[in-house]
């Protein structure tokens, strides 16, 4: 459903933006882990590394689960059960999970936010003042012959809000205030039941249509967020055979003979040498059709005698 994000903020302002009260009403920044994977960009895909925010408890064991850390991440989830050794290779889609089947699915567990400029969905794009909070679940791969561990994310989405409805019948479980947010992450004082309380539709959004240029990952520029008019008329340009048959037409075409040219004898002019056409005290025109015309008037006019039959 969700197919792009964006998140061009420099990393300083986006770690104001993520600021927050802790559990003793202190006002705090999240801490970075790994800072220099974030990578900004107005047009982020599946595979690319995005923001999440997620609770310090995740990384050290007696940490205050209030407080909070930011980690660049993979967007599209690689379970830490997964036996090859190139993610690429898993068989099914993660980068998206519906909130009905959370439970279900054993690819799913640790909660996470995912945090973003706006989330695009080809070609339409939520826009705010303030940064969009996406409710997601992570999880830690470990390749099975060693090397680096893969964190990696995916985004909760839930039955589209009637404004979205006419869009896509699915949206991103968006977290709509702080007090959502610390219930989300603190999952040491909050359950997973309460939790899913949060994942529900909201028509507390905005949004506007995009370009088409969000389609093509490769484009990275402030065009990708930028509204369009959808209205707009094309102006219609014909193809190369409607302008030949334009031009073909033009020189083509009967012209109007001048005045001043000197007319045809009518012995010049062609006639049928048929016993239905006879001679016309009409004015005599050019070519087949002038001359089938003569012949149909005059059929309405005097019926012609039937030739008598002979052996």
């Amino acid at each position: 459903m969700c197919g792009r994000t964006s998140c061009h903020l420099p990393i300083e302002v986006l770690t104001r933006a993520c600021a927050y009260q802790d559990r003793r009403g202190q006002q705090r920044l999240p801490e970075w882990r790994d800072p220099d994977k974030y990578c900004p960009s107005y047009n982020k895909s599946p595979q690319s590394n995005s923001p999440v925010l997620l609770s310090r408890l995740h990384f050290e064991k007696d940490a205050d689960s209030s407080e909070r850390i930011i980690a660049p991440m993979r967007w599209g989830l690689i379970p830490s059960w997964f036996k090859e050794s190139d993610p690429s290779k898993l068989q099914f889609n993660t980068t998206n999970c519906r909130s009905d089947t959370i439970m279900e699915k054993r690819s799913f567990k640790s909660g996470s936010i995912g945090v973003a400029d706006s989330p695009e969905n080809w070609e339409k794009v939520w826009d705010n003042w303030r940064l969009l909070t996406m409710a997601g679940i992570f999880d830690c791969w470990e390749p099975p012959e060693g090397g680096d561990v893969l964190y990696s994310y995916t985004i909760i989405t839930v039955d589209s809000c009637k404004g979205l409805s006419d869009i896509h019948p699915r949206m991103p479980a968006i977290l709509d205030g702080e007090e959502a947010v610390s219930k989300w992450l603190d999952f040491g004082e909050v359950s997973t039941r309460e939790a899913l309380k949060l994942i529900h539709p909201t028509e507390n959004i905005t949004f506007h249509p995009v370009s088409s240029v969000v389609n093509n990952s490769r484009n990275n520029s402030p065009e990708c967020l930028a509204p369009v008019n959808l209205v707009v008329k094309k102006e219609l340009k014909a193809s190369g055979s409607s302008q030949r048959m334009l031009q073909w037409l033009a020189t083509k075409s009967p012209k109007k003979e001048d005045s001043k040219t000197p007319q045809k004898e009518e012995s010049d002019v062609a006639q049928w040498s048929s016993q239905f056409l006879q001679k016309s005290s009409l004015p005599t025109k050019r070519g087949t059709a002038g001359l089938l015309e003569q012949w149909l008037k005059r059929e309405k006019e005097e019926p012609v005698a039937k030739r008598p039959y002979s052996q």
